[in-house]
């Protein structure tokens, strides 16, 4: 058998479509490479809620998961009453970041992270973007207590536009990524995937050198750089394509299984 890798895969975009399909070609790559001895980790900027969905559907129900862009890990073990459980969830003081975003983004839509419940909202988010029930509360509310994640939403501008904002107002003491559309997360400081990662990698207790990632957007940046194979989706952004040592075919394609089958 190959030297049992650590297999690192981000969901939407990568694993499951836009439209938040998982296709049957993936799912079964997916629980070969397992068979195979593998170790298959998601690595996710969805919360836990939304991630438990997908980690049954691809029968991933033993090792790790990575969730809300590295701030929450968790294992895997059946014999838990609900599954799993929260190894680590690191949280910051949103109420800064927030101040100054608001300024920027007067009209935007904020949400912030309820671990293992869904998400506090300023008001509601277009139909199927945030996981669980939202919450509306008060805009005082979402700065009240430290959370795992803040993220800004403006359905009405770009994702280019968001980026150009937010690089000049910067922002200090936390981390951000813009996605695909006018979508902004932001984490704590030295939080990412890719760091959230290495903690696996050491508890699973392999090599540096047998690690892969696989991913689609600006939060996938720092994982395909620590992986020591880094795959881009054909559907990423040029800068993702450029940060990974190759690019596979688009999701709508499955182009995770051509990687995945490598590893068998």
């Amino acid at each position: 058998m190959r030297t049992p890798h650590l297999v690192c895969l981000d969901i939407d975009g990568t694993t499951v479509d836009h439209d938040g399909h998982l296709h049957d070609p993936v799912r079964e790559a997916v629980r070969a490479v397992v068979a195979a001895g593998h170790h298959v980790t998601l690595a996710t900027g969805r919360g836990v809620v939304g991630t438990l969905p997908v980690l049954e559907a691809l029968g991933l129900d033993h090792g790790y998961a990575v969730c809300a862009n590295g701030a929450i890990t968790l294992r895997l073990d059946p014999a838990l009453d609900a599954g799993y459980e929260v190894l680590e969830s690191v949280t910051f003081d949103p109420a800064p970041a927030l101040r100054v975003l608001r300024e920027e983004f007067p009209t935007a839509l904020v949400a912030v992270e309820e671990v293992g419940v869904g998400f506090k909202v300023s008001a509601p988010f277009p139909d199927g973007e945030l996981d669980g029930t939202p919450r509306v509360v008060a805009f005082e509310e979402l700065m009240a207590h430290p959370v795992t994640r803040l993220t800004i939403r403006d359905p009405d501008s770009s994702s280019e536009d968001f980026l150009a904002r937010t690089e000049r107002i910067g922002l200090h003491g936390v981390e951000y990524a813009v996605g695909w559309s006018a979508w902004l997360d932001i984490t704590p400081e030295g939080v990412s995937k890719g760091a959230a990662l290495e903690g696996v990698r050491r508890r699973l207790g392999v090599e540096p050198a047998a690690t892969v990632a696989v991913g689609d957007q600006r939060n996938d940046l720092e994982m395909l750089r620590w992986a020591a194979r880094g795959v881009a989706m054909a559907n990423a952004p040029d800068e993702v394509k450029a940060a990974a040592d190759e690019v596979t075919g688009h999701v709508d394609e499955h182009g995770l299984v051509a990687v995945l089958d490598a590893l068998r």
